[in-house]
C-alpha cells in the first residue's frame, strides 16, 4: 500500500515562466502562474505548474543563486534530468533546437537516445520507446 501520490516533479530555475514555456513547447499542457504567501522566493511567477496532458504537473520555482548542473560531470552531480520519449528522435532534437535546448550528448546517432540542456542548464534525454 501506498502512502503517498507524486503530486509534481519541481525543477529550480533562475525564470520559471520561461522555463515553463520551453517545456510546453515540448510536451505541450498549459501553464499555470501562481501567486500566494505559500510561494517562495515572492513574487509573481515564483512558481509556476505545468499540467501535460495525461501526465504528471512538471512545476518551476525561482531559485535566486540558481547554479545549474554539468553534465557530464564525474566530480559534480547532475541533480536530476527528465527521459522524454518521442517517435522520431531527428525530429524532436530540431523541436527541442528550435525552442533553445542545447546540445549535450548528441554525437552517437545509433542509440536509442540523445541528451541535451533545457535553457536553464537542466540535462533531459529524449528517447524513443
Amino acid at each position: 500500500m501506498a502512502l503517498a501520490t507524486l503530486d509534481a516533479v519541481v525543477l529550480d530555475c533562475p525564470d520559471p515562466v520561461a522555463l515553463a514555456g520551453f517545456y510546453a513547447g515540448v510536451l505541450g499542457g498549459t501553464v499555470e502562474k501562481h501567486q500566494g504567501q505559500d510561494q517562495a522566493p515572492e513574487g509573481e511567477g515564483a512558481w509556476v505548474d505545468l499540467r501535460v496532458p495525461g501526465g504528471q504537473t512538471l512545476a518551476f520555482q525561482r531559485a535566486p543563486g540558481f547554479v545549474p548542473p554539468r553534465w557530464p560531470a564525474p566530480d559534480a552531480s547532475q541533480q536530476c534530468h527528465l527521459d522524454l520519449v518521442v517517435e522520431d528522435l531527428d525530429t524532436a532534437e530540431k523541436g527541442v533546437l528550435a525552442l533553445g535546448a542545447r546540445p549535450l550528448d548528441t554525437e552517437d546517432r545509433e542509440r536509442s537516445f540523445r541528451v541535451y540542456a533545457d535553457p536553464a542548464g537542466h540535462p533531459f534525454c529524449l528517447c524513443t520507446g
